[in-house]
This record gives C-alpha cells, sequence and structure tokens, in this order.
C-alpha cells in the first residue's frame, strides 16, 4: 500500500506549527480559506468540488497531529489517514522538524498518490512560510468562506 511521507524543517516553534494545524486561522493560512468543523470532523471546501472534504480529528498534541477521512469525498481518501509528527530540530532551538503522512490508500486508488503527494508538497511550503513569516497565503481561496476550526 502507497505511503506518502514528506519531511520538512521550519524556523519555528511546535507551537506555532501546531496552531497551524489546529485552528481555523491557522488551516485557513496555508490550506484553504473555507474551513469549518463538526466536533472533531473539519470540513474543508474547494471551489468546484461538490462537497468538502470531511477529517475527523483523532489526536492533536505538542507530538502529534492524526486525521482520518471521516466521509466517502473524494472516493480516492477512501479508508486514508494523515499525520503530522512534530519535533524539535536537532541542535536547533526553537525550530521544528515536521513529517507529514498520508497513508492507508486502498487498493485501485494507487493512480490519484503522485498528484495528491504533489499537491501536499505545495502545501507544506504554504505550512512553512505562514509559520515562519505569520502570513497567510492560503493554497486554495474558496467563495465559500466558514468560521471556525
Amino acid at each position: 500500500m502507497p505511503e506518502i511521507a514528506l519531511q520538512i524543517d521550519v524556523a519555528a516553534p511546535r507551537d506555532v506549527v501546531l496552531a497551524a494545524l489546529n485552528t481555523h486561522d491557522g488551516l485557513t493560512s496555508w490550506w484553504t480559506t473555507a474551513v469549518d468543523r463538526e466536533g472533531d470532523v473539519l470540513l474543508f471546501d474547494f471551489t468546484d468540488v461538490p462537497e468538502p472534504f470531511r477529517l475527523r480529528r483523532e489526536r492533536a498534541d505538542q507530538d502529534r497531529v492524526v486525521w482520518t477521512n471521516a466521509g466517502a469525498f473524494p472516493p480516492h481518501w477512501a479508508g486514508t489517514w494523515i499525520s503530522w509528527d512534530l519535533a524539535d530540530q536537532p541542535d536547533e532551538p526553537g525550530r521544528t522538524r515536521l513529517l507529514f503522512r498520508h497513508g492507508g490508500w486502498q487498493p485501485g486508488s494507487e493512480e490519484g498518490v503522485p498528484m495528491v503527494a504533489g499537491t501536499w508538497a505545495e502545501l507544506l511550503v504554504r505550512l512553512k512560510d505562514y509559520v515562519q513569516s505569520g502570513k497567510a497565503q492560503p493554497y486554495f481561496v474558496t467563495a465559500r468562506r466558514h468560521d471556525e476550526a
């Protein structure tokens, strides 16, 4: 089963990175401007996509954030999970090493993995830029706007 794995080092402390992964303002600053929440399920809307991506927050602490797909859309994400492992950079106080993984791809969905991996790479660059500068530059800007995550 394929898995996407990407690692980046950022010049920001863990709490700043964690806020970017766990708060409405954080998520809308690097991913999409349309983020909502239903309990522990995050809803990510995108222009020209018929329904939001639904990701359940399974864990969110200083060391790890885990989301699981909680919806039927997109179909090729069925059964997948996303994890973000946060660690201090060795010999670099105040900096964070972030290991991103997206796995659990079901047989028959492998053809979409390279495209998804490319999008995640772009998103991680946006995330890094946001936590280092504080300047919001979401990858997806949608007409729909929500107010909480």
